[in-house]
């Protein structure tokens, strides 16, 4: 058994050129020994774990979709909104949610307190990325490239 304390996992900070979005993350999965890199499923694992943290005012992403994964969150502490394809819910403390693949999401922190979830994946391989407002696509195969019809950056369109 190999275990980790989340406690102790540094924590990974994010922020996009302009600032529109921000957040950091625990990973606890690669602690564990998960290679997201890899396409042995024993080196994948089957699903990845990380511990979210959204400060106040910030969305961690760009409003998108998964072609293929599953994401699964629960509210450790904090409120904030989730904006989805029919609107936005109010989310707190306890709440879970569930979007699966071709849904589009993005994580909001309206509040004046961190947002800390728990953030469940099972990341298969050849997934892809649709972001709806700046009419953008994610392509992993095999590397990581955004796109409309050439290469572009992750941030561009969004802020």
């Amino acid at each position: 058994m190999h275990k980790v304390n989340t406690n102790t996992l540094a924590e990974v900070t994010w922020r996009s050129p302009k600032g529109k979005f921000a957040g950091a993350g625990k990973q606890v999965s690669e602690a564990l020994g998960r290679k997201p890199a890899s396409t042995d499923l024993r080196e994948r694992q089957p699903f990845d774990i990380e511990i979210c943290r959204i400060p106040p005012g910030m969305a961690p992403y760009p409003y998108h979709s998964h072609s293929a994964q599953w994401e699964f969150y629960h509210v450790i502490s904090g409120r904030g909104q989730v904006r989805h394809r029919e609107g936005s819910t109010p989310i707190e403390t306890g709440d879970a949610f569930l979007f699966e693949p071709g849904q589009p999401h993005q994580l909001i922190n309206d509040s004046s307190d961190d947002l800390v979830l728990y953030v469940v994946a099972d990341n298969p391989i050849g997934e892809s990325c649709h972001y709806p407002d700046s009419q953008k696509w994610l392509i992993r195969s095999p590397e990581r490239r955004l796109i409309r019809s050439a290469a572009i950056d992750y941030f561009d369109g969004e802020e």
